[in-house]
C-alpha cells in the first residue's frame, strides 16, 4: 500500500496523474542557504522549471516522454565538473528529492542522507563529467545543489503555459549553443541566465531592477517582475508551487531578498552602513518599501493551482462590473480551491489536536518514553546512523545503539513501514516529521495533500505499534 503513497506534492498531482494536456516552464525561486557570500547578499537562487523538457544527459535536452514530469535547469558560480559547464538539466524528481521515484523520498533530511543521494546521482548519472577527485569529494562543486533540494531550502516556483514550438526552440537553442561557463555575478549570474529563458517564452516579461538591486540582477527581482508580468496575462494560465525545506538537522533556509531589502532587514549590514555614511540607508529603505516588496508567499496563496489564478481573474471582472453576487460566489470558490492546497486554520489546528492525542497516547502505552524525546529524534539518527540505498532506490539508516547493537530503519516514504524497518524508530520518525510540520510558519510547511500522505502513514504506523504493544502484553 505504502508504494502507492507516490504522487508527492501538488506539481505532481497536476503532471502525473492522466494524459499531459498542457506543458509549462517556471522560474523556480530558492531560498538562501545563508552560508558564504550568502549570509551577505542574502540573494538566494534562480534556476528553471520545463516540465516538457527532459534531460538527454545533464548538458543536452530532450522532448520528455508521456511518463517523464520534467527537469529543473540551472547555471552556477562552478558546477565543480571536469568541464566548465554553464549550465546543468536534472530531472524534477531528482531536483526537489534526490531520488529517481516520489515514492522513495526522504521524510526527514540530514547531511548524511543528502551526500548519499548526491553520490547515487553522481555514479549514475554524471559519469564521465565527474571523473576527477574535487568534483566527487568537494563540497564547493556545486552540481551538488541540484540534488534533494528541499534537504537544505524552501523554494517557489513561479509557473506559466508553454507551447510545443517555444519547448522545441528552446532545446535547439541550447543544444547547439556553447554550454562555457561565463559567470559573473554582476552581470551573468545565476537570475541573469533564469531571466534570459523567461524572456524568451515571453518577451520582455522579467527583467533587472537597477535600482533595488544596485546595478546587478537578483533572483527575487526577477520573480517580482514575472509575477507582475503574469498576473495581467490569464490566458498564460499562471499558477505558483511551493516546496517546504525537509525536516532534519541541515541549516534552516532563509528568504530570498533583493539588495534594498537586505540593507532593510538585514541590522548587521543596515548598521555598519549607517556608520559609514548613513545618507545611504534612508534611499535604499525607500526603494525597497515603494518599489522592491514582494512577498512570493503570498503570491502562492492567491495563485496556488491554475484554477485559483483563473477564480481570482474572475473575481477582478465581477469587482468591475459591480456583480456583488457573482463576487462573493467566487470568492467562496477561490478560498476553497486554495485551501484544497494549503489548508485552511482550521485543518491545521484539527491535526495538531490529533497529534497531541496520539503522543499522549503512545507514552501511556510504552511506544514513546517521553513527548521531549521528539526533539531529538533525527539528532540521534544523524549522529548515530549510516545511510544506504536498497536495490529498489529506497532510503535506510542503520543505527548504532549505546548498548553496541544496530537497527535498521528506513527512512523514506517507501521503506518507514517496510519488513526489516525497526518498528519504534520509524514511529519515533513519522512522530517527529509531523510534529515538526505542525510547528513550522505556513511559508515553511509542506503543503495539505503532501501532509496528509505523511499522516496516512503514521496511521498506518500507530496500528502497527497497538499491535506489536498488544502481542507483547500477551506474552
Amino acid at each position: 500500500m505504502l508504494r502507492h503513497l507516490s504522487v508527492g506534492f501538488t506539481v505532481l498531482t497536476l503532471l502525473l496523474l492522466g494524459p499531459r494536456t498542457r506543458a509549462d516552464v517556471g522560474l523556480v525561486l530558492n531560498d538562501s542557504l545563508d552560508t558564504s557570500v550568502a549570509r551577505i547578499t542574502g540573494s538566494g537562487h534562480s534556476a528553471i522549471y520545463l516540465s516538457r523538457i527532459c534531460p538527454e544527459t545533464p548538458v543536452k535536452m530532450r522532448l520528455c516522454r508521456p511518463d517523464e514530469p520534467g527537469s529543473v535547469i540551472s547555471n552556477y558560480t562552478t558546477l565543480g565538473e571536469d568541464q566548465r559547464f554553464e549550465w546543468n538539466i536534472i530531472p524534477l524528481n531528482m531536483f526537489i528529492y534526490g531520488v529517481a521515484d516520489p515514492k522513495d523520498r526522504p521524510l526527514f533530511a540530514s547531511w548524511k542522507i543528502k551526500h548519499l543521494m548526491e553520490d547515487d546521482y553522481r555514479s549514475q548519472t554524471l559519469g564521465s563529467y565527474c571523473e576527477t577527485r574535487s568534483c566527487q569529494t568537494s563540497n564547493k562543486a556545486e552540481w551538488r545543489e541540484m540534488v534533494g533540494a528541499t534537504s537544505e531550502r524552501t523554494f517557489y516556483i513561479l509557473v506559466a503555459s508553454t507551447t510545443l514550438e517555444q519547448d522545441k526552440a528552446l532545446i535547439e537553442r541550447f543544444n547547439s549553443g556553447p554550454n562555457v561557463n561565463h559567470f559573473n555575478a554582476a552581470t551573468r549570474n545565476c537570475a541573469d541566465f533564469a531571466k534570459d529563458i523567461i524572456n524568451n517564452y515571453f518577451p520582455h516579461a522579467a527583467h533587472r531592477d537597477i535600482l533595488n538591486d544596485f546595478g546587478a540582477t537578483s533572483p527575487k527581482t526577477v520573480a517580482r517582475t514575472f509575477a507582475h508580468y503574469a498576473d495581467h496575462r490569464p490566458e498564460i494560465r499562471y499558477y505558483v508551487l511551493h516546496f517546504a525545506q525537509l525536516p532534519g538537522t541541515i541549516k534552516r533556509s532563509t528568504p530570498a531578498r533583493e539588495g534594498t531589502e537586505q540593507l532593510y532587514r538585514a541590522k548587521r549590514l543596515a548598521v555598519p552602513l549607517a556608520v559609514i555614511d548613513w545618507h545611504m540607508v534612508p534611499p535604499a529603505a525607500m526603494a525597497y518599501l515603494f518599489t522592491g516588496k514582494f512577498d512570493p508567499q503570498r503570491e502562492y496563496e492567491f495563485h496556488a493551482t491554475p484554477q485559483e489564478s483563473e477564480l481570482v481573474h474572475e473575481k477582478e471582472v465581477a469587482e468591475v462590473d459591480e456583480n456583488d453576487a457573482q463576487v462573493k460566489k467566487l470568492d467562496a470558490a477561490e478560498r476553497e480551491e486554495r485551501f484544497d492546497v494549503l489548508g485552511s486554520g482550521r485543518d491545521w489546528k484539527q491535526f495538531r489536536a490529533e497529534f497531541d492525542a496520539a503522543v499522549d497516547k503512545a507514552i501511556q502505552n510504552g511506544s514513546l518514553p517521553s513527548r521531549d524525546a521528539i526533539d531529538h529524534v533525527f539528532k540521534n539518527l544523524s549522529e548515530n546512523g549510516t545511510a544506504y540505498a536498497d536495490d529498489h532506490g529506497g532510503l535506510w539508516m542503520k543505527v548504532h545503539e549505546k548498548d553496541g547493537s544496530t537497527s535498521e530503519v528506513g527512512v523514506s516514504a517507501s521503506t518507514i513501514l517496510a519488513p526489516g524497518s525497526d518498528r519504534k524508530l520509524a514511529y519515533e520518525i513519522i512522530l517527529a516529521n509531523i510534529d515538526d510540520v505542525l510547528k513550522t510558519h505556513p511559508r515553511t510547511r509542506e503543503t495539505l495533500p503532501q501532509f496528509k500522505q505523511t499522516w496516512a502513514i503514521l496511521e498506518q504506523a500507530q496500528k502497527r505499534t497497538m499491535t506489536y504493544v498488544a502481542q507483547q502484553s500477551g506474552h
